[in-house]
């Protein structure tokens, strides 16, 4: 009896490396035209960027985000008065703007936190707006996994938030610690001293030691005064006029430049890749890879909870 002889196993496809094309084509082929395309397309649809700012009342909240997009996007701070309660609980207000600068139309939404840290006991008053924004991740996914989905989905998730910093002067106090601890997990945290030209140059040098390079020391005015022939966006002062746009009298250009003319795209993608992604697959993961609302046995099953978080010492 012969003996049976195995059939050679074929070796594996190898993948054949790219080959490299000599840059001088013969002709125009008009792959440089992709750019202005999707600018074309980038232009016709706009831009959402939302963007949360979270602090103690009276740190100038309104005003920075006002100055920022020079324009009227936020409540302003004096329209509350002291016949006004301070609100028990972390109160969310979401305001939209459309803008436009050079053709460009942004969709800007500014979501505010009234009564965030305003309380005697503040152990836990973070919580609400973790809620926030998650209920907004959700918002997304129940969008992104309907079968006949909207051609562009509706994003409302939170891009960036402004933590304020009180500018005591001194280290950062245990709620700001818990809170950055805490938040930095579901949402880009930018965290900004706020009305800087309170504090002495010793102390924002000490401060931003201790935290490096931020947070950004920064100073808001919507209000314009003539400095050198020039007028400038500016605080008076009884010593003299603080220019928002000076960096020898506060890093708002800093903040600015990084929000709007460096990383806008950065967070939004940031937002997208890692902490809505984190999201979806604790959500999917939890659901049994069903989309939400629809459990394993027909159940409805609730949003991902806020994890509770020790306090901090």
């Amino acid at each position: 009896m012969s003996e049976l002889v195995p059939e050679p196993r074929p070796k594996p496809a190898v993948p054949m490396k790219p080959v490299s094309i000599n840059s001088n084509l013969l002709g125009y082929i008009g792959i440089d035209t992709i750019i202005e395309q999707m600018r074309k397309k980038t232009m016709k649809t706009g831009f959402d960027f939302n963007i949360m700012v979270v602090g103690q009342s009276g740190l100038g909240k309104s005003t920075l985000v006002n100055t920022l997009f020079k324009s009227q996007v936020s409540r302003k701070a004096s329209s509350w008065n002291r016949e006004e309660k301070i609100p028990k609980t972390v109160e969310i207000k979401a305001i939209g703007h459309v803008i436009e600068e050079g053709g460009v139309k942004m969709k800007l939404t500014v979501i505010d936190t009234p009564g965030f840290g305003d309380q005697i006991n503040n152990e836990n008053c973070w919580e609400p707006i973790e809620k926030y924004i998650n209920e907004q991740y959700e918002k997304f996914l129940k969008e992104e996994v309907n079968i006949a989905r909207k051609k562009r989905i509706p994003d409302t998730r939170v891009h960036c938030c402004l933590y304020f910093i009180s500018p005591t002067g001194h280290s950062l106090r245990p709620l700001d610690l818990e809170f950055m601890k805490h938040l930095s997990k579901v949402v880009n945290i930018i965290p900004v001293i706020a009305k800087a030209d309170t504090m002495t140059l010793e102390e924002k040098s000490e401060f931003k030691q201790r935290q490096e390079s931020m947070p950004f020391a920064v100073v808001g005015s919507d209000k314009e005064y003539q400095v050198n022939g020039k007028r400038v966006l500016g605080r008076k002062t009884p010593w003299g006029i603080i220019e928002v746009e000076n960096l020898n009298h506060c890093e708002f250009a800093l903040l600015r430049d990084f929000v709007i003319r460096t990383h806008l795209q950065d967070l939004k993608e940031v937002t997208h890749n890692i902490h809505y992604e984190t999201y979806r697959a604790k959500r999917l993961n939890d659901n049994g890879g069903l989309p939400p609302g629809e459990g394993l046995l027909g159940t409805v099953l609730p949003p991902v909870p806020a994890t509770p978080c020790p306090t901090a010492e």
